[in-house]
């Protein structure tokens, strides 16, 4: 049996190919002149508007490649026909403002600005995200729209993601957007709290690194609404956390325990299937009865924890983030629809 997301990435692809098949008639169909004010025709303009908003579809959802690597490829595309169109401008004489006769290189020409600025600007510089769940609570709700830096971390190759500039390394406590590890097209956002080197211990609520514990002081109790669920109320106790110098407010559960077995056996089931390898069995401990781990985080790679303690999938289930997935540090919030107030706040 398909599962959602299987069944809504066909019903894009199919709606992809029809926006290219519709553009590539609009195209055929509408005339091949300009108007009396220079202009192309709408027809013609449309199609090709809906011919590369489908290809970009059919790229991002038929072939499942991630917005970046689409956004290059339109910009390299776009960008040789910019070429071609200045190469063939200069072969003709200047008498005056020069008007294209070819409506392909001409329409795609003009987008390859565009795309261009986008693409620097998203790839290198800040690119927008938004919170899916609880897991980040209090600190960032789900509907936040927030600001990642994307040099932060160095400046990276497109697609490949290797560091060619180094700019910055990823800190202990920093908020940071990263691929999923078991599923890269996938990004979470997490606090690290691991750097290559640590021991990483949570033990009976308390967090420590290298032998230093968090210091957590109660803030008072916190509910929310359950993200599948809005018609229960989760309850929490706030706390507010000291970490390697940095301040933020965390949750926890006192029913809880540090680590779910519900939730670790579903994800050890989930990462055999798709035979994905975590590093937790060669580098971690956990005691028996759930109320405790330790890790020892490896080389190149880092450990990452949901503020929601108790209420977050994250390093301690599915294993340590490789550097060559980190996206970027998060550090505002730029939009949150429900709650206006939230806009502006920066991200701890």
């Amino acid at each position: 049996m398909k599962t959602l997301i299987e069944l809504l990435s066909a019903h894009a692809t199919a709606s992809a190919c029809a926006l290219i098949a519709a553009g590539a008639l609009l195209v055929w169909r509408s005339s091949k002149q300009r108007n009396e004010a220079g202009e192309w025709g709408s027809a013609l303009q449309w199609g090709y508007l809906l011919a590369m908003v489908g290809g970009f579809g059919l790229m991002a959802f038929g072939l499942e490649w991630s917005f970046t690597a689409v956004l290059l490829a339109f910009t390299v595309f776009t960008g040789a026909v910019w070429a071609w169109a200045k190469t063939a401008r200069r072969k003709l004489p200047e008498n005056g403002e020069w008007l294209d006769g070819n409506h392909f290189r001409d329409y795609m020409a003009g987008f390859f600005p565009i795309i261009a600025v986008v693409f620097v600007l998203r790839t290198f510089v800040a690119e927008p995200f938004q919170i899916p769940s609880s897991s980040m609570r209090p600190g960032l709700v789900k509907g936040d729209f927030i600001l990642v830096n994307k040099f932060a971390y160095g400046i990276r190759v497109p697609v490949l993601n290797s560091v060619l500039i180094p700019t910055g390394t990823v800190q202990r406590g920093d908020v940071a957007v990263f691929n999923y590890p078991v599923e890269p097209k996938v990004n979470y956002i997490k606090r690290i709290v691991g750097v290559p080197g640590d021991v990483v211990e949570y033990r009976d609520k308390v967090l420590t690194v290298n032998g230093k514990a968090e210091h957590d002081t109660p803030a008072g109790s916190y509910a929310y609404r359950d993200d599948n669920l809005p018609e229960v109320e989760n309850e929490a106790e706030r706390f507010r956390a000291g970490f390697d110098g940095r301040e933020f407010d965390v949750l926890k559960k006192a029913s809880a325990n540090p680590v779910d077995p519900a939730t670790f056996n579903h994800y050890v089931q989930d990462m055999r299937e798709k035979g994905f390898e975590s590093g937790l069995q060669q580098h971690c401990e956990y005691a028996e009865d759930g109320s405790a781990f330790r890790c020892t985080v490896p080389a190149g790679k880092y450990f990452a924890m949901g503020d929601n303690r108790d209420s977050s999938a994250d390093s301690r289930y599915w294993g340590f983030v490789d550097d060559r997935l980190m996206v970027g540090r998060a550090f505002a919030i730029w939009l949150n629809i429900g709650d206006m107030k939230r806009i502006g706040s920066v991200i701890r």
